[in-house]
């Protein structure tokens, strides 16, 4: 008779170790859990809360309109501004960071921090910066958002950047051209599709980014939510939450149009 081993797909070690890493991971979220001291007692009063709060809100106090007409328009304005910023400056930072492209190892140390650095602070605490350095505004607004922007759409075309064809940018400088004449002839045709997908993909978020800023003085629709919050008109907070959701959906589509455009 012949002997059969039968397959398995992990060795016992690995199976070890992985029952440890779940082990692990449930005891984490256990602790965490039980560190959080989450009081549990507002679940009872909760639909009654809320219902009393969707009561106070309806209906939208519809002569609101006018007066958050400006804060809206000034909304989309600081979230085209910051895109615009954003990719003039992560250019420069996605060449930095592609290996490829990077003039030397240091360029390509800064490129990265830069495009860390700027993904890891939150655009509320870029608007906090922004509004103690230049007060209140959509200028506080446009920067924040700008600065948070660089880091996500340079780490996207950076990594746009390494998948090109070093072929096309080989042939052009072989005729004679310089560094920047190859990134405009050689690199810039070939990530365009990605650039008008990231910057499109990129003011889609900085949209609803630049809702919420306000509520540190940053500008746009969020001041006036704020104020309204603060002073419980809550039928206007329903006529600002409408007009957001308005403004999202419009650069969902906008967006998504302009995204199959360049496929």
């Amino acid at each position: 008779m012949t002997d059969y081993q039968t397959w398995e797909r992990r060795t016992p070690r690995q199976r070890l170790v992985r029952y440890v890493l779940i082990l692990v991971t449930l005891v984490a979220a256990a602790i965490s859990w039980r560190l959080l001291q989450i009081n549990y007692n507002y679940v009872g009063s909760a639909p009654v809360e809320f219902m009393d709060l969707v009561n106070r809100m309806y209906p939208p106090d519809v002569g609101y309109t006018t007066d958050i007409l400006g804060p809206l328009i000034e909304t989309v304005h600081i979230a085209i501004l910051g895109t615009g910023l954003a990719l003039l400056m992560a250019i420069p930072v996605a060449l930095l960071g592609a290996e490829n492209t990077t003039p030397n190892r240091p360029g390509f140390v800064l490129g990265k921090f830069i495009i860390s650095a700027s993904r890891s602070v939150n655009v509320i605490i870029w608007a906090l910066v922004f509004v103690i350095i230049f007060g209140s505004g959509a200028l506080a607004g446009t920067l924040a958002i700008a600065v948070r922007s660089i880091g996500f759409c340079s780490k996207l075309l950076a990594e746009a950047i390494e998948e090109i064809d070093t072929g096309q940018v080989e042939a052009i400088t072989a005729t004679g051209a310089n560094s920047i004449e190859a990134a405009i002839y050689g690199i810039a045709p070939q990530i365009k599709p990605a650039f008008i997908g990231v910057a499109t993909y990129r003011w889609d978020i900085n949209v609803r980014a630049s809702t919420i800023i306000g509520f540190v003085g940053a500008g746009g629709i969020g001041v006036e939510l704020n104020t309204s919050i603060n002073f419980f008109r809550w039928q206007g907070v329903l006529t600002i939450l409408l007009a957001i959701l308005g403004i999202v959906i419009f650069s969902e589509v906008t967006s998504a149009y302009l995204r199959r455009k360049v496929r």
